[in-house]
C-alpha cells in the first residue's frame, strides 16, 4: 500500500514538472473572447502580460501550473472594456472642481458654487455640468447674482457639454471681453447694450486661455483620480478626446514610473503648433501610450444649439449652430495630416457639419483605404450621407441618444431626427462602430452605454419599447464596439480588445453576464475585478463571496 501510495506522489510531482510555469490561471468561467467567431472558453493562462493560451478549463490547468489559479466558478469575463470617446484627463481635473451634474435649477447650481467657495476659499471657481434642459425653467440665466456675490474672483461655470458657460464679470475680463468683442465660431450674449456672461462655443475660450494654469501636482491627482473611477468600471484603455503636449508628456512620464496603469490612446488638440510637434515627431506607441491622431472641431453641440445644421432648428427661427473651423482651415488640415500616418478625428453633431467632413475627408484621403479616419459623434446624418461613411469610422456614445430623446426633437423637427443617433444605420455603413461616453458630459459607467445601444431607453424604461429602436444594436455588436471594434479604431485590434493568445492579458470579471441578463437589469451590473497586463488594478470586496 505505501508503494503505490508513494508511486502516486511520484507521478503528481513529475506531472507538475511537465506543466509550464505562468503567472496566473483563471478557470471554471464564462470567458467572452470576442475573437473572430465570438467563441466563448472556460479558461486561460496569463505570463508576462499576455495570454499565453486560451481554452477549456482541463486543457489550460491540465497543461501549466501557478501560484495565482483562481477558480470563478462560472462568473462571466470579458475583454478589457474600451471607452473609445471622453476626457480623462479633463473628468480627473473635473474632481477638483465644482460638479453641477443633477443641477434642477439655477438656484441648485448656486448652492453647490456657494458651498465649494465656503469649503475651499479658493481663488478662482470652474464648475461643470449644469443642463438646462434638465431644469423646469430652461431659460438661461444671466451673471447678475455671480457679480453680485463674486466681484473679483472669476467664476466660469460650463455646461455639461463644455460648449456654453456662465461667467461673472471678473472671468469676463479675464479673458477681455466686451460688448464689441467678436469671436468666429462663438457668441457672445449680450441684451440691452450689456453682457449677460453667456457664451458659446470658441467665446469659452476667450476665458478659459487665460485662466490660471493646474500645476504638475494638480495634474497628476488629476489623472490618478481619473484611473481610479476607470478602473472601478471595468475600463483598461480610454481615448482621450484632445490634449495638450504637456498633459501627454506627463501621462507617459506616470505610465513609465508605475503609477498610471491605464492604456492611453491620445487625441492631439488641434493647433499648428501641436500639429507641427507632432507630424515632424511622428507617431508616438508604448505598450500603455498611442499617439497616433488628433482631434478636431467642426461644430458645436445640439444641446447648446451649436451644432450646424443644413436647415435652421426647429425651435430657433433663421438659426443653423456654428462652425467652429473654418472650412479653408479644416482643408488645410486634412491635407497634412493626409500626408501622414496619423489619423484625423473630428467633432461633428450637424448634419451640415459631417457632410462638410464627409466632403472634406474624401478629399484629403483621394481613395486611401484602411486610414480609419474617425467621425467622432456622427450625430445628425441626411439620408443621403449615410452610405458615404463606407471609408469614415463612426465613433459614437449611446448615451447621448438617451440623454437627448426628451428634446432633440424639438430641436430638429419630426423628419430630421430619423437622421439622428442612426447607430445601426452607421454600422451597416462602415461594418464597424467604435462605441464612448464622452464622459463628464455623460457618466463614465460602460454599463449605461451598453444599455442605451442595445434598449434605447432610460432608466425608468422611457420610452416603452425604445427609442427609434430601428437603430438599436445587438449585444454582440455592443460588446464588439466597446472592445475589437474600439481597438481597431485605435489600430490595436493585434494588441488589445479580445481574450486571444499574444494579446494583452486586459480583462473585467462581472456579476452578472451582459450577454444574457434581462435588459432592464443591464445598468445594475457591478465589476467585480479589472486586469490590465494581468495586474489587479480594482476589486471589488464581493469577488471572494
Amino acid at each position: 500500500m505505501k508503494k503505490i501510495a508513494l508511486l502516486i506522489v511520484l507521478c503528481l510531482a513529475l506531472s507538475c514538472q511537465n506543466k509550464e510555469e505562468v503567472d496566473t490561471i483563471i478557470f471554471n468561467a464564462q470567458v467572452y473572447t470576442v475573437n473572430q467567431d465570438f467563441a466563448i472558453a472556460e479558461a486561460f493562462a496569463i505570463k508576462d502580460g499576455k495570454f499565453i493560451d486560451v481554452g477549456t478549463t482541463k486543457k489550460i490547468t491540465d497543461t501549466y501550473q501557478s501560484q495565482n489559479t483562481i477558480d470563478l466558478k462560472g462568473k462571466p469575463i470579458f475583454p478589457g472594456l474600451i471607452d473609445a470617446h471622453c476626457h480623462f484627463y479633463g473628468m480627473g481635473m473635473n474632481q477638483q472642481t465644482v460638479d453641477l451634474v443633477g443641477t434642477r435649477n439655477f438656484d441648485d447650481v448656486m448652492k453647490r458654487v456657494l458651498d465649494f467657495n465656503n469649503q475651499t476659499q479658493p481663488r478662482q471657481i470652474e464648475a461643470r455640468g449644469w443642463d438646462e434642459t434638465d431644469w423646469e425653467d430652461k431659460t438661461l440665466p444671466t451673471n447678475m447674482l455671480l457679480n453680485r456675490l463674486f466681484p473679483d474672483m472669476p467664476v466660469i461655470l460650463r455646461r455639461v457639454d463644455g460648449h456654453a458657460a456662465i461667467c461673472n464679470q471678473a472671468a469676463l475680463d479675464l479673458g477681455k471681453i466686451t460688448v464689441n468683442t467678436k469671436v468666429d465660431g462663438g457668441e457672445i450674449e449680450v441684451k440691452d447694450g450689456k453682457l449677460t456672461g453667456i457664451l458659446i462655443d470658441n467665446a469659452v475660450d476667450l476665458v478659459l486661455d487665460q485662466w490660471p494654469q493646474p500645476t504638475n501636482k494638480e495634474i497628476s491627482k488629476g489623472l490618478l483620480d481619473a484611473q481610479a473611477i476607470c478602473s472601478k468600471f471595468g475600463l483598461t484603455t480610454v481615448d482621450d478626446a484632445g490634449l495638450e503636449p504637456e498633459i501627454i508628456d506627463m501621462i507617459d512620464q506616470m505610465q513609465k514610473e508605475g503609477s498610471l496603469k491605464t492604456r492611453v490612446y491620445a487625441m492631439v488638440s488641434n493647433s499648428p503648433k501641436n500639429l507641427d510637434i507632432y507630424l515632424n515627431k511622428g507617431i508616438y506607441k508604448t505598450d500603455r501610450l498611442n499617439v497616433r491622431s488628433f482631434k478636431v472641431y467642426a461644430d458645436g453641440a445640439l444641446g447648446s444649439r451649436g451644432a450646424l445644421l443644413r436647415a435652421p432648428y426647429q425651435d430657433k427661427d433663421n438659426h443653423f449652430g456654428l462652425l467652429l473651423t473654418p472650412v479653408s482651415e479644416l482643408t488645410e488640415i486634412a491635407g497634412r495630416i493626409a500626408k501622414s500616418d496619423f489619423q484625423m478625428n473630428t467633432h461633428a453633431i450637424g448634419d451640415s457639419a459631417n457632410h462638410l467632413l464627409i466632403n472634406t475627408y474624401e478629399k484629403a484621403l483621394e481613395g486611401q483605404n484602411d486610414r480609419r479616419w474617425r467621425m467622432e459623434h456622427a450625430q445628425v446624418i441626411a439620408s443621403d450621407d449615410f452610405s458615404k461613411f463606407n471609408n469614415i469610422l463612426p465613433s459614437v456614445q449611446p448615451t447621448h441618444a438617451t440623454s437627448d430623446m426628451y428634446w432633440a426633437e424639438e430641436r430638429l423637427g419630426e423628419e430630421r431626427i430619423k437622421g439622428a443617433y442612426a447607430y445601426k444605420q452607421l454600422l451597416d455603413a462602415y461594418g464597424k462602430i467604435a462605441l464612448g461616453t464622452d464622459f463628464p458630459v455623460e457618466q463614465v459607467n460602460p454599463f449605461l452605454t451598453f444599455y442605451a445601444a442595445v434598449g434605447r431607453q432610460d432608466l425608468k424604461g422611457f420610452p416603452e419599447g425604445g427609442f427609434q429602436m430601428e437603430n438599436h444594436l445587438s449585444r454582440e455588436e455592443t460588446l464588439k464596439g466597446m472592445t475589437i471594434w474600439a481597438a481597431y479604431s485605435n489600430f490595436e485590434e493585434n494588441e488589445k480588445g479580445s481574450i486571444e493568445i499574444g494579446k494583452l492579458a486586459d480583462f473585467v470579471i462581472l456579476d452578472q453576464d451582459l450577454m444574457t441578463v434581462e435588459v432592464e437589469k443591464i445598468p445594475q451590473t457591478k465589476v467585480l475585478q479589472t486586469v490590465i497586463g494581468g495586474e489587479v488594478v480594482y476589486e471589488s470586496e464581493s469577488l471572494a463571496k
